[in-house]
Formats: C-alpha cells, sequence, structure tokens
C-alpha cells in the first residue's frame, strides 16, 4: 500500500529528471510539457509520460523575479510629457554625446564628445547651452536629472509634483474632521448609536483636546458624517460594523482552484439539535467540518460536546482516512457502485475495498479563522507534520471562508432540522419541552450525519 501524497508540481523554469537526464521546463499546457536539455531540440513529452516516468523528479525551481515597474507617464498631464520628452533628448546628447533628433550620421559636436570631454565638462555644456536659449538651468539640474533618467528612465524627467485639489471636506477644519473620525471609531466595538451621538461626541472630543475651532451648522457636520461613513454608516448593527472594521483592509482578489484538496476550508458551530449525552443530560453539540473548494467535497464532519483541538486535527485525521461502511448503510453507498475510479484506487490504497463512496482528499492548503481550536499548537502541528499550509483568514472577515459557512449552514437546514430535537436557528425558532422528547445519542446522530454526507451531500450539486 503506497503512502497518500499530492502530485508533484511543474512550471515553466523548473529542472526536471526525466528518462535519465535533467531537462529544463520550458512550457506547461493542460497536457504536455515542452523539455529541453541544451543540446537537443525542445520535445513536447506528455503530462502523463513525465509524471509516470520512474526516474521523475523535480530538481528545483527557478526563482521568480519582481515584475518590473509599470510606467506612469501616461496618467500625467500631456505638458508633463512634453517636458519630459524634451529633457530626454537634451541628457541623451549629455550621456551619449549625439542628439537623437541628428541625422544618423551626425557625429557629436565638439562640447559634448564623450572622447574629448567628462561628463561633468558635458553637464556645463548643456547648462550653458539651455541657459543661453533663455531656459534658466543650472549643472546640478542637468546632473539630478541625467541620475534620475538613468535610473528611472524617461519617468524619472517628468513633473510629478502633486496638482492642488479642492480640500476634500471643503472649509471645514481639519481638527473638526480628525475629531469626527475619532467619534466613529471609537463606536466601533460599542453598542450602534446615531448620528446624533457622533456629532456630539465630536465636539466633546475637541473640548478635550483644547481645540477653540467653532463647529459647522448641523446640516454641514452630518453632509461629514455621511462622507467619513460613506458604505459603512453607522446605525447598523454592531456585529456588521465590527466585520467592517477589522476585516481586511486591502482589495478582493479571486482565488481559482482546480485540483481537489488545493484549497480545504474548515470552521466550527453550534449544530440546532439537542441530544442525550453519555450521562444522560440533554444538551446541544459542535459541528466542526470542512469541505474541499475545488469539488465541494465534505472530507469530515465531526460533532463533539465541545469542540477542542484534539478535535480538529480527528477532524483532519478522518478527511485522510476512507469512509467505512456501515452495517445498515444501503449497498449503492459503497465506492465500488459510485463513478469514482474505484478499481484504480484500490491499487492505492486496498482499505478502500469496504469504503464508502466519499472520496479521500488530501489537503495542501487549509484555510480556517482565528478560533482557538484552530489556531492552536496542537492543531498546526498536525498541519506541520502532514506538509499542509496553514493559512489563517483575516479577523473578523468570514466572507473570506464563504465554502465552509455555507456548508455549515446547509447542514442545519438540509439535514438538523428533520430529525429529533431540532431546535431552530435561536430561541425565536425554539419550541417547547424539546428535552422531554426522544432524542438521538451523540454517536447515533454521528452516524446519521456520516451517512447522510455520502448519500445526500456528496450528491447534491453545488455552484
Amino acid at each position: 500500500m503506497r503512502r497518500l501524497s499530492r502530485p508533484a508540481t511543474v512550471g515553466v523554469g523548473d529542472r526536471v529528471r526525466f528518462a535519465g537526464q535533467v531537462r529544463a521546463v520550458l512550457a506547461v499546457s493542460a497536457h504536455a510539457v515542452t523539455l529541453a536539455d541544451g543540446s537537443d531540440p525542445p520535445r513536447d513529452v506528455p503530462l502523463a509520460v513525465l509524471l509516470g516516468d520512474e526516474n521523475f523528479e523535480v530538481m528545483g525551481s527557478s526563482v521568480q523575479l519582481p515584475m518590473p515597474p509599470v510606467s506612469l507617464l501616461e496618467a500625467l498631464p500631456e505638458h508633463a510629457r512634453e517636458k519630459a520628452l524634451w529633457w530626454e533628448g537634451h541628457i541623451l546628447e549629455v550621456l551619449h554625446g549625439v542628439d537623437p533628433n541628428a541625422d544618423e550620421d551626425a557625429g557629436p559636436r565638439p562640447e559634448y564628445d564623450p572622447a574629448r570631454h567628462s561628463l561633468t565638462a558635458r553637464e556645463r555644456a548643456k547648462a550653458a547651452e539651455l541657459t543661453a536659449a533663455g531656459y534658466r538651468v543650472s549643472v546640478s539640474t542637468v546632473g539630478n536629472f541625467r541620475r534620475r533618467y538613468q535610473v528611472e528612465g524617461l519617468l524619472g524627467l517628468a513633473d510629478r509634483r502633486p496638482v492642488r485639489k479642492k480640500p476634500q471636506f471643503g472649509a471645514v477644519a481639519d481638527v473638526v474632521v480628525e475629531a469626527m473620525r475619532q467619534a466613529i471609531k471609537e463606536g466601533v466595538d460599542d453598542s450602534t448609536h446615531t448620528g446624533t451621538y457622533i456629532i456630539w461626541r465630536t465636539g466633546e472630543i475637541l473640548r478635550e483636546n483644547g481645540e477653540t475651532v467653532q463647529l459647522p451648522s448641523q446640516s454641514t457636520l452630518y453632509r461629514l458624517l455621511a462622507k467619513l461613513t460613506y458604505g459603512k454608516p453607522v446605525s447598523a448593527t454592531a456585529r456588521n460594523r465590527r466585520s467592517r472594521a477589522h476585516g481586511a483592509k486591502t482589495p478582493f482578489g479571486q482565488w481559482t482552484v482546480f485540483a481537489p484538496g488545493e484549497v480545504v476550508q474548515i470552521d466550527s458551530t453550534p449544530l440546532d439539535v439537542l441530544v442525550r449525552l453519555d450521562d444522560g443530560v440533554v444538551g446541544k453539540v459542535e459541528l466542526t467540518g470542512m469541505i474541499d473548494v475545488a469539488t465541494r467535497t465534505v472530507p469530515a464532519a465531526v460533532l463533539r460536546p465541545t469542540t477542542k483541538s484534539v478535535d480538529a486535527s480527528v477532524l483532519l485525521a478522518r478527511a485522510l482516512t476512507p469512509e467505512v461502511m456501515r452495517p445498515n448503510w444501503v449497498e449503492a453507498l459503497r465506492m465500488s457502485r459510485s463513478v469514482l475510479p474505484y478499481r484504480r484506487l484500490l491499487d492505492i490504497d486496498e482499505r478502500l475495498e469496504h469504503a464508502a463512496a466519499k472520496p479521500v482528499i488530501v489537503p495542501e492548503m487549509i484555510v480556517c479563522d482565528h478560533g482557538k481550536v484552530f489556531v492552536s499548537r496542537n492543531f498546526k502541528a498536525s498541519c506541520r507534520f502532514l506538509k499542509i499550509d496553514f493559512q489563517p483568514t483575516h479577523k473578523a472577515s468570514p466572507f473570506q471562508k464563504g465554502h465552509v459557512e455555507k456548508m455549515l449552514d446547509s447542514v442545519g437546514t438540509l439535514f438538523a432540522q428533520f430529525g429529533a430535537g431540532y431546535t431552530g436557528r435561536s430561541t425565536d425558532h425554539r419550541g417547547r419541552n424539546l428535552d422531554k422528547q426522544p432524542l438521538w445519542s451523540l454517536p447515533e446522530l454521528q452516524e446519521l450525519l456520516d451517512e447522510w454526507l455520502v448519500a445526500r451531500f456528496t450528491d447534491r450539486w453545488s455552484p
């Protein structure tokens, strides 16, 4: 039985061992890789042949160089671009001796000949020439432009001084703006207040700081408040304001995944079901689950009275273990009856002979929040042992792991509400005398959940 592991990745610039030789990767497509060994012409090798070679090995990867800076010249005003181009001609003549606008067979003018004059002398000659033409240019100015051109190119010659703009907040004093910003920031973790309170608090902050500036009119202050809180009103719910304030500050990006296990999200939430625990006490349980983003498959889900870091590690271990068929499960749930490549997988792991139709997914990266369960030493150690990248989200940013959030919500609406002891999502939706009804034990509910994930959720279409 071979050990489960993630496949090797090959990229442009890598060096690989194939057919007994070390070759460079020139191009990678969906089905083939272009290899070169320096002596023979490049050739295309099917990806399956390359990865199937018994001597295949990724020897090393190329160092990714930083992207060159993008020119901002087109973003400048037209007069600034024209002035930069004008300076470029003069600086090139100082550097090389020949005016770029001169004829092709023209030689350097005597005062700019690099063979006869030093760079400093040529800079002095250029300053004298421009001054005689009516431009007040010193030798140091020419030298500064020359050095900037050699470092930044044409952009270094452009006038990038900021354009004077109309004040963003009109005639409102800066100290008033800063005081209102402070009042808004103070309310991030506080109870929800109205705009009237924020304006009152702004005046209090100014008095505490000893500012004697007179406050604008109420209508002006309300307009200022609307500008400072655009898209994040102070009258929003406290939870909404905290999420916005403590969430990601950088722009959103697009995270595209293609392979199973490339990104796996994990989270924990109370399950809206009462169970009868081992000591006979009725209580609720925590559901900890993970979902593979590429396939929308749930590799594992665990129910516990309270989630601990050990339980999260157990969840990770269950994800790497085939789901064993239970005696009371129907035969249609066997992996041998599913569309999975059962025969080929059986050669890899013979434990799949009695497995249910749920794929075993090896995570490459796990995304989680900052709950104590997931940032604990035990869980991080488990990820390091299995060579899994650990990627926590920004604090108070549940949208960054939206797939597992939706999966846990689906368990509540598609599974929990159909069982005994369902409590609803809040006390407003909870029925009476639930603890006096027949309830499932924790092992029984766990087995029902495992069967439901194989029979219903795994076979359910997800966008």
